[in-house]
């Protein structure tokens, strides 16, 4: 296996049942792929703080968690813009 792809979650984990899912999803098709992930959880609040771009940039792709609501909702569209005017490897549910 190479170096762990950083998966980049922007969303407030809480437990609930689709947040649990996202994480096994991405543990399963790492492991399906023969390639190891790291997932990292974004909360939405943190996004709007300064570092956030830094905490973005450093993962390789993002993924907007299904489960909605978010603490906040214009962090949420902060980590979803950042992916889109930066053309980052992103998807949401």
């Amino acid at each position: 296996m190479g170096a762990p792809l950083l998966i980049g979650v922007i969303g407030d984990f809480d437990g609930r049942p689709s947040h649990v899912a996202t994480n096994e999803a991405l543990a399963h098709t790492a492991a399906q792929l023969g390639h190891a992930v790291e997932v990292r959880w974004l909360p939405t609040p943190a996004l709007l703080e300064p570092g956030a771009e830094a905490a973005l940039s450093a993962c390789d792709a993002l993924w907007a968690s299904p489960g909605s609501p978010y603490l906040s909702i214009d962090g949420a569209l902060a980590g979803i813009r950042f992916a889109r005017e930066r053309d980052w490897p992103f998807t949401g549910t």
